[in-house]
C-alpha cells in the first residue's frame, strides 16, 4: 500500500522538482507568450493611430508643426519605440530563457531621453527636477557602460573542439628528445 505522498510525487507532475520547474518554467513562457501578443496589438493600434492623426494634421494646411505639436509628435513616435523596447525585451526571453540587462538599461534610457525631450515649457523652472533628471541619465548611462565593459573584457567561450594542427611540434617531447 503506498502512501499519500508517494502516490503525490509519482501522479502529480510539479510535486517533482524536475516536475516543478518545468512547470514554473512553461507558465512563464506561456505569460510571456500573451504579454508579447498584447503588446504587439497596442503597438499596431498606436501606430495606427498615430498615422491617422499625422494624416489628418498633413491634409490641414493651418497646423503649425513648431512648437507643441512637434514636440506631441515625437513624444508619440518614442512612446511607440519604447513599447518596441520592451517587445525586443519580451522576445530576447522567450529566445535566451534570461533577461537581458543592456536591453532593459537602454529601453530605461530612452525612456528618460523621451521624458527629456518632451519636457514641458513650465519644467524648465524646476531645478530639482532637472538635477534628478541628469542623476539618472548618468546613473543608467553609466551601469550600461559598466555592463558592457564586462560583455566586452569577459574571453568568449569555446564552443567546438579545437582539432589538430597540420604542422609537427616543435616543443621537445616528454622523453627528452627533440622533435621527431
Amino acid at each position: 500500500m503506498s502512501s499519500p505522498l508517494q502516490f503525490r510525487r509519482r501522479f502529480v507532475p510539479w510535486a517533482k522538482d524536475d516536475g516543478f520547474l518545468r512547470f514554473i518554467h512553461g507558465f512563464e513562457r506561456m505569460i510571456a507568450k500573451v504579454l508579447s501578443l498584447g503588446l504587439v496589438f497596442v503597438v499596431l493600434v498606436a501606430t495606427a493611430q498615430l498615422l491617422w492623426f499625422l494624416g489628418a494634421d498633413l491634409a490641414d494646411l493651418r497646423v503649425q508643426w513648431i512648437g507643441e505639436p512637434l514636440i506631441h509628435l515625437l513624444d508619440q513616435i518614442l512612446v511607440i519605440l519604447i513599447a518596441l523596447e520592451v517587445l525586443q525585451n519580451l522576445t530576447a526571453y522567450l529566445r535566451e530563457h534570461v533577461v537581458q540587462i543592456e536591453l532593459v538599461l537602454i529601453t530605461a534610457l530612452t525612456a528618460l531621453a523621451r521624458k527629456v525631450i518632451v519636457m514641458p515649457p513650465g519644467i524648465q523652472k524646476d531645478p530639482s527636477e532637472l538635477v534628478g533628471l541628469g542623476a539618472a541619465v548618468l546613473a543608467l548611462a553609466a551601469a550600461y557602460w559598466l555592463v558592457r565593459q564586462s560583455h566586452i573584457t569577459r574571453m568568449p567561450t569555446r564552443r567546438a573542439l579545437t582539432t589538430g594542427s597540420l604542422e609537427s611540434d616543435p616543443s621537445p617531447s616528454p622523453g627528452g628528445g627533440g622533435p621527431p
